[in-house]
């Protein structure tokens, strides 16, 4: 008899994808704190307007910050980034299901086509939610903290100051980005996923389960891919949420224009490695302590 699979409440569902997003923000926040670092600051032609270029490339970040301000610099904005990845990772896993229940057909399946729809929605959701607000507040303290002066001395010191300078507007710098790439995100990364599974079941004799080393080999692929194929969005957002992003951008595509015009069409892909690698290690913690808290 073939065996039934467990549907999860969504309460469950919620729950696993938050603890799964906090463990994760704490394990992987260093290459989020450099991949931060490499697109706020300006190359090129265009060095000079906020002091010009300070770091060669990602090990040079690590290096620099912990001799110049010690090694607990490269958590600074850490605090922020738990909340917003463990909300962000409980709203991700809860509307993905939601939405690819809504999207099954009559016999209880979806396709890949769907399967993408449902992880747009999934992204559009948590980027107008969570990561918004969560991530323009982590970016400004970390850029704060490039500073002679700080002035911000922690995660309820900086959003009160930020309210307070911006208004409520301040904390929702770079929207349009953000969702672009949240949407894109998810959208890409199930949809390759289910479509490279799919795959692979066919190359296999009906009933048997897909081995583990091609379940590592399909998520890495999409990791990959993900990756390269939302950075320019990633660079675009970051700049937006720096400290004078409102002095510097009048919107989303002059920002865009600015980049390419001073920094070069590679610059859209400024800290892809440090990228590459937290995703790689979001995706094994993230599903590991989802399966941990539902199952155990």
């Amino acid at each position: 008899m073939s065996q039934i699979k467990r549907k999860e409440p969504p309460l469950y569902t919620l729950t696993a994808g938050a603890v799964a997003g906090a463990v994760e923000a704490i394990v992987t926040y260093p290459t989020e704190f450099v991949k931060t670092q490499l697109q706020l600051q300006d190359g090129g032609a265009g060095s000079a307007r906020n002091g010009g270029v300070k770091f060669k490339g990602p090990i040079d970040v690590v290096r620099t910050t912990i001799r110049t301000q010690g090694i607990t610099a490269i958590y600074r904005g850490l605090s922020a980034l738990i909340i917003g990845t463990a909300a962000k990772a409980g709203v991700r896993f809860f509307a993905f299901d939601q939405f690819k229940d809504m999207l099954k057909d009559k016999d209880g399946k979806t396709t890949s086509a769907r399967n993408v729809l449902a992880g747009l929605g999934a992204g559009m959701t948590e980027a107008v939610l969570v990561v918004t607000p969560t991530e323009t507040i982590k970016t400004k303290l970390i850029h704060d903290g490039n500073s002679t002066s700080p002035k911000y001395r922690g995660l309820v010191h900086g959003v009160r100051t930020i309210i307070q300078a911006e208004g409520f507007g301040g904390v929702y710098r770079g929207v349009i980005p953000v969702m672009a790439r949240q949407g894109a995100n998810s959208a890409v990364r199930f949809g390759v996923y289910s479509s490279l599974s799919d795959f692979a079941k066919t190359r296999l004799n009906p009933g048997q389960q897909v081995p583990a080393v091609y379940t590592f080999g399909i998520g890495a692929i999409a990791g990959v891919i993900t990756v390269y194929t939302t950075m320019p969005l990633d660079v675009v957002k970051t700049k937006m949420q720096g400290l004078q992003a409102k002095e510097l951008y009048s919107g989303v595509f002059d920002c865009a224009w600015k980049v390419f015009r001073h920094e070069g069409l590679l610059s859209f892909w400024k800290g892809a490695t440090p990228r590459l690698a937290r995703l790689t290690f979001t995706n094994k913690v993230s599903t590991f302590m989802r399966k941990l808290v539902i199952y155990d």
